[in-house]
């Protein structure tokens, strides 16, 4: 039994403490998903909570299934990031990182990061959504093909492929528009 499996069944018997270590484990892989999605630091920190206020009411129904216990919190984060949307009419795209600037930095290539990043969010949101998915999902996120495919649902061999075909449609679309 993993320590990941320790845990959850630790926290579906009401342990605080082992749903606080997983809250810890996970957080940062969530809220970069999120963030990624809705584009806005406030929002991406409050839907990231909501995410895991959710897990914790639900905990005593989750069922190991030998898939990740993050397959779970990325399956509620999907479904709250839908919601989100469905409830706002328009949401403006903004940087991938909102960071503290620098005294250290040059303002021209703060400007020039900051373009970057708008241009490969851009590029992203053209992508299918299945490529979409897995580029974030395997980039911003930071998990495995093997977490991915578990989220999904799908192969490995599937994610690779949109993994691949997705890279590629991201330089192409970046080199036609005079960024990569």
């Amino acid at each position: 039994m993993s320590t990941e499996e320790i845990l959850v069944r630790q926290a579906i018997e009401g342990n605080e403490e082992a749903f606080a270590r997983l809250y810890g484990e996970h957080f940062n892989k969530i809220y970069r998903y999120v963030y990624f999605k809705v584009g806005n630091r406030t929002e991406a920190e409050d839907l990231t909570q909501e995410v895991f206020l959710k897990a914790l009411g639900a905990i005593r129904s989750y069922k190991w299934r030998q898939l990740p216990f993050s397959s779970w919190l990325f399956r509620i984060a999907h479904n709250e990031v839908i919601d989100y949307f469905r409830k706002r009419e328009r949401v403006k795209l903004t940087e991938l990182n909102d960071r503290t600037i620098n005294v250290e930095d040059d303002p021209m290539s703060i400007a020039e990061r900051s373009l970057e990043k708008k241009q490969l969010m851009a590029a992203i949101q053209k992508l299918s959504p299945a490529r979409r998915e897995v580029i974030c999902l395997r980039f911003i996120a930071e998990l495995s093909i093997a977490e991915v495919a578990k989220t999904l649902g799908k192969s490995e061999g599937t994610v690779k492929a949109l993994q691949f075909s997705g890279t590629a449609a991201l330089r192409k679309i970046l080199t036609e528009t005079g960024n990569g």
